[in-house]
């Protein structure tokens, strides 16, 4: 391995001889390390040239590695010079050369924009051709030959060439993240500048426009060509004028219009607040003669109620009444019948008597054919007989008063009978009346509830009128507030300068 510098040019840069000498250290990276790669550099040279054509047909099939390269010969170029950046790799020469290769390797990357995943990737197809082509030159393919070099010796050469690599690696992708960081600080800076010049450039052009619209002045636009990102700003601030303008004028003529108008709105205010509060008048008075009217019919309906109660208490006596006459009237066809059972057996003892007295004849009449035998039978005769003549006279005195008695029962119950219809048309007349005293009542109770209904609307009616009066007030003040709003509008438009 070459001899290393052991002082320290710059402690910040990645490939300074100390940043190298501690990665060197972390490694292990040593002279016997370097020694062992040496030990198989013939092989490693033999083997990139393959190495790498397979690693460039990668490059060539794969489109994101392609746009890297101009043309085959421009690969071809990149080939030669990777060919001898492995070699060096090969003979580990870790010296000012290779870090200066490395720095140049590191910012090339970050110029071109190749991301470190495309350049580990490359190594890995690299490295890995390599170690097949060494082992294929070290190891014969025929059995039982010795091989160039022992398989330990083989392993710890491929161990050192691994940490070459990952250090080469490790230093390269550290100067691509140095570099990109300072060419995006370029640029930016670049950018700061180009903003900077653009900020005062555009503010020129559109800073006298924005102090004249502060100054109430509308009549420039911006003129001039501009940057292209400012191109439509400056059209929509021409054309926001021109809209802002046409609409100052349509407001002004407006204004002159609301101003009129509010004053007729401010006069038919005055005029309807004065007839709402003649008729808030006319709704009370409305309103007290419901109200008299609503307590009238509900006093028609406490008495109507009155004398509905009245008429059901008619009614109950009535109905009591017509139950003692069909009582009577029941009580005077029983006196009939029994007058009727009365003269039948007066008629039986009439008969009885009748056949007495012939009983008493026959008697007579056997006494008479007994002589003095027989006295003592016409003596029963003659009592029998005379007892039979009483008989008979008292049943036809008893017929006598039955017949006079079912005459005046007969009419007594003609006389209950009419009397019971009379009490019956009596009692289903009450009824009617009673239906139409309560029929009557509901009307009159739904007129006195309809009433109070109507009542309550007035009264709201009433109190709404006396908002609404109240509201047309506040109308009218804000009319007349909008009308010199409107007037103090005008003077504002009349500040403006518009354009033509």
């Amino acid at each position: 391995m070459s001899q290393l510098p052991t002082t320290m040019t710059n402690p910040h840069k990645p490939t300074d001889d100390v940043e190298l000498q501690s990665r060197l250290n972390f490694l292990h990276l040593n002279e016997a390390e370097c020694q062992a790669i040496r030990r198989i550099e013939p092989y490693i040279v033999k083997a990139i040239p393959h190495a790498l054509d397979a690693f460039y047909t990668t490059v060539r099939n794969e489109p994101q590695t392609r746009v890297f390269f101009a043309s085959d010969q421009h690969m071809q170029q990149a080939k030669q010079a990777q060919i001898g950046y492995w070699s060096n790799i090969a003979s580990a020469n870790f010296g000012t050369a290779f870090t200066s290769t490395v720095r140049r390797v590191g910012k090339t990357h970050a110029r071109i924009g190749l991301e470190p995943r495309w350049y580990i990737g490359g190594y890995a197809i690299i490295l890995s051709h390599i170690i097949n082509g060494v082992t294929a030159q070290i190891i014969p393919t025929v059995p039982f030959l010795p091989a160039k070099l022992s398989l330990r010796d083989l392993a710890a050469s491929f161990g050192s060439l691994f940490k070459a690599v990952f250090l080469d690696m490790d230093l390269t992708i550290s100067i691509y993240i140095e570099e990109t960081k300072r060419l995006n600080k370029e640029e930016m800076t670049k950018l700061d500048n180009a903003i900077e010049q653009e900020r005062q450039f555009v503010t020129q052009s559109f800073g006298h426009i924005i102090n004249a619209l502060a100054d109430k002045n509308l009549s420039l636009t911006v003129d001039g060509d501009l940057p292209t990102t400012y191109l439509p700003m400056r059209d929509d601030l021409n054309h926001a004028i021109a809209t802002l303008c046409q609409t100052l004028n349509s407001i002004r003529e407006t204004t002159g219009s609301i101003d009129t108008t509010a004053d007729e709105i401010d006069s038919a205010a005055r005029d309807l607040a004065r007839r709402t509060e003649k008729q808030a008048v006319s709704v009370e008075k409305t309103a007290a003669a419901v109200e008299q009217i609503t307590a009238t019919v509900s006093s028609t309906a406490a008495r109507v109620m009155e004398a509905n109660r009245f008429v059901e208490e008619c009614q109950t006596t009535t109905e009591r009444f017509g139950t003692m006459i069909h009582r009577a009237n029941a009580a005077m066809k029983g006196i009939e019948r029994s007058a009727e059972a009365v003269n039948k057996i007066t008629n039986v003892i009439s008969n009885i008597a009748t056949q007495t007295n012939l009983l008493a004849l026959n008697t007579g009449v056997e006494a008479a054919h007994a002589g003095e035998a027989g006295s003592g039978f016409r003596v029963l005769a003659q009592e029998i007989r005379k007892l039979a003549n009483q008989v008979g006279n008292a049943s036809e005195e008893v017929k006598e008063l039955i017949t006079t008695s079912q005459s005046h029962v007969s009419s007594g119950s003609t006389i209950m009978k009419d009397a019971s219809n009379a009490v019956d048309t009596i009692i289903s007349s009450v009824a009617n009346i009673s239906t139409h005293l309560q029929e009557i009542t509901k009307a009159t109770s739904e007129q006195a509830s309809a009433l109070k209904d109507v009542n309550n609307a007035i009264a709201t009616i009433d109190q709404g009128t006396r908002e609404n009066a109240a509201m047309v007030e506040e109308t009218s003040a804000a009319t007349s507030n909008m009308a010199q709003r409107t007037r103090q509008l005008r003077h504002l438009l009349g500040e403006f300068t518009l354009q033509n």
